[in-house]
């Protein structure tokens, strides 16, 4: 499976890995219990972007998926939640994950908590505050969870009064969308690999960063 790592991460990642710590000791029920299919709930919205929430979930599967995990499709799995009255995570996220679990028939449930998402005019970044945490769809327990207090940038576009129209189209959206996924590949790249990844059940000797990460995400 091919992984996309982008080269904005690559200092991320190589700070990461100045930890003593691996995989395996720090997310040791992933190993466990081997999740291989995850729902993704609709983040938990606490900043004053009214849009993030759209913005971000639309995000989270793909970095998931080449993982190795296989992710419930966010758009069917919308429909269902908001059917069911279940779209508010916050709901259900220290609740019992059972009737996810029986109904979507998957292994781990993925809750996303929006603290800061702010971009100010002008300025070619957002400043973001994500908490992701992963749970047992059969326990409740936590398999995963880590934080990122992030400066995301993005590309600005090219030159040109052509460039400028376009940018001037599409920023409000592409931005967004480009700062949720820089953030996904950052803070998920410790995740251990799923059961259809090409280092399942062997990178538990991989080294990790801290749980709570603060730094930068570059173009």
């Amino acid at each position: 499976m091919k992984r996309y790592i982008p080269l904005m991460c690559i200092m991320a990642l190589l700070s990461s890995c100045a930890s003593k710590i691996t995989r395996a000791e720090m997310y040791p029920k992933m190993y466990e219990e081997k999740p291989a299919t995850i729902l993704v709930m609709p983040p938990i919205n606490n900043s004053n972007n009214a849009d993030a929430k759209e913005y971000f979930y639309s995000s989270l599967a793909k970095p998931l998926n080449e993982k190795g995990y296989y992710v419930v499709s966010p758009n069917m799995a919308m429909d269902i939640l908001k059917q069911e009255s279940a779209y508010d995570s916050e709901l259900f996220v220290n609740g019992s994950l059972t009737p996810f679990r029986n109904f979507f028939n998957v292994d781990a449930v993925l809750f996303t908590t929006i603290n800061k998402w702010e971009k100010k005019s002008g300025l070619s970044y957002i400043l973001v505050d994500i908490a992701y945490t992963l749970k047992s769809a059969k326990t409740g327990e936590v398999l995963f969870e880590r934080d990122g207090e992030l400066k995301v940038s993005f590309s600005s576009g090219g030159s040109g009064l052509l460039s400028m129209a376009l940018d001037m189209l599409n920023t409000a959206m592409t931005d967004h969308v480009v700062a949720a996924r820089r953030c996904n590949y950052y803070v998920l790249a410790d995740m251990p690999e799923g059961k259809y990844g090409l280092d399942y059940m062997k990178d538990g000797g991989v080294k990790v960063g801290d749980k709570k990460l603060k730094g930068s995400v570059g173009k």
